[in-house]
């Protein structure tokens, strides 16, 4: 693409981190509940309710080996988990005055490690006959293979992309997920002996190959094909669909075009990371239209915060029902979804944020009862630390079969 774009400042925004004091502060006001019920509100059993005791007690380090104990994606689960509808709202002290603030203390911990340059992990030789290959570079995959590398299990990963990581490196914009987290989580598994066979798309045919060549194989390759509209113009140039604008915006946003006049259409949390980018990207202005009403809207409350901080205006219960334009998309026309009055938008650049599916291949290995599977191919997608709890109950299950 050419290098014409004006600005182009895609800077991570600033993540409000605990220093020590802070950290000890907030882990003062957890009631320390015995039967806790934030730890049981977590998908990935990464158990806030011991690591934020250690941290009130001082014990820093035993809270990171807690975490990272627990979810080989800690660094990256405190800043991308919807912890406010998940850990922190089971949180007994919410009832109070406010929750803990649970996921600023997990990245008060992981920032410890990783400035201290530890690793927590150790692995057992417990199953080091076994070996597992697991597809798809994604947070279940890599859940999955940490747990079994800790017994010992040689666990091989494949991915067609060129870096780990999945959607976590090439879809959650920078300003939310810096490469460096996601570099150090992986570092941890590599630490435990995990091998990556990156820019390798495995196919039908090899992956009969690996089920003869590993005792297992673990599928977690994600939801990459986008979901369209049918509806007319949508195959005007311009109208592009939102993993492909975010992928473009994380690996090439220094060879954009000018986006000009935006508009993103869906209310999810990928719709507000394409919001956010787009002002980044020194759209001239954007507009995020979706069907739901506001407070229906699937994107949890701090992603809508944030966009609308940005300025970004929200226009709720509206359809698109026509793309118009000459080869290249100029105009949105919408209908609103209950008393049916009409509006107009311009447009130089569309984004699709309706959805994504699974391709081909991967929805024909969905129903492979020789594998296993776990992440967004089953979940439909759904959140990074769900993902995690599926790849470490398959680990589970895998690791049952050895016995």
């Amino acid at each position: 693409m050419m290098k014409n774009c004006p600005a182009l400042e895609y800077k991570p925004k600033e993540i409000e981190a605990f220093d020590f004091r802070l950290a000890m502060e907030e882990a003062s006001r957890c009631l320390l509940c015995e039967d806790a019920p934030c730890s049981k509100g977590c998908p990935s059993g990464t158990d806030p309710a011991k690591f934020i005791r250690s941290i009130r007690f001082n014990n820093i380090n035993g809270a990171a080996e807690t975490i990272r104990e627990n979810n080989i994606l800690g660094a990256v689960c405190a800043l991308v988990c919807p912890t406010e509808r998940l850990c922190q709202q089971a949180c007994t002290r919410a009832s109070i005055d406010r929750p803990i603030e649970i996921a600023k203390l997990q990245q008060f911990a992981m920032e410890h490690e990783r400035k201290a340059n530890k690793t927590y992990l150790r692995k057992t030789d417990t199953y080091a006959d076994k070996k597992v290959a697991c597809i798809g570079a994604g947070p279940a995959s890599l859940a999955c293979a940490a747990e079994l590398a800790k017994q010992g299990v040689q666990v091989t990963i494949y991915d067609e992309h060129d870096k780990p990581g999945g959607a976590l490196r090439y879809l959650i914009p920078p300003y939310r997920l810096p490469d460096e987290i996601i570099n150090h989580d992986i570092y941890q598994l590599k630490k435990l002996g995990v091998e990556f066979v990156l820019n390798h798309k495995v196919t039908e045919e090899e992956l009969e190959e690996l089920k003869k060549e590993y005792d297992h194989v673990f599928v977690g390759v994600g939801t990459w094909e986008p979901k369209t509209l049918n509806i007319p113009g949508s195959d005007l140039e311009g109208v592009i669909p939102a993993l492909e604008f975010l992928k473009e915006a994380r690996t090439n946003h220094e060879q954009m075009n000018p986006l000009g006049s935006v508009i993103v259409i869906g209310g999810g949390d990928v719709a507000m990371d394409c919001a956010a980018t787009a002002k980044y990207l020194g759209a001239t202005s954007v507009y995020d239209v979706f069907i739901e009403s506001l407070e229906e809207a699937p994107a949890v409350q701090k992603e809508k915060d944030f966009v609308f901080r940005l300025g970004v205006p929200m226009i709720s219960e509206f359809k698109p029902v026509k793309f118009v334009g000459n080869g290249k998309v100029e105009r949105v026309q919408f209908e609103h979804m209950e008393n049916g009055s009409t509006m107009e938008l311009q447009a130089d650049t569309v984004i699709l944020a309706v959805g994504q599916t699974l391709c081909d291949d991967a929805a024909a290995w969905k129903d492979d009862e020789e594998l296993f599977s776990g992440g967004d191919m089953t979940n439909g997608g759904d959140t990074v630390v769900r993902a995690v709890g599926e790849g470490k109950e398959a680990a589970r299950k895998i690791l049952e079969s050895f016995q």
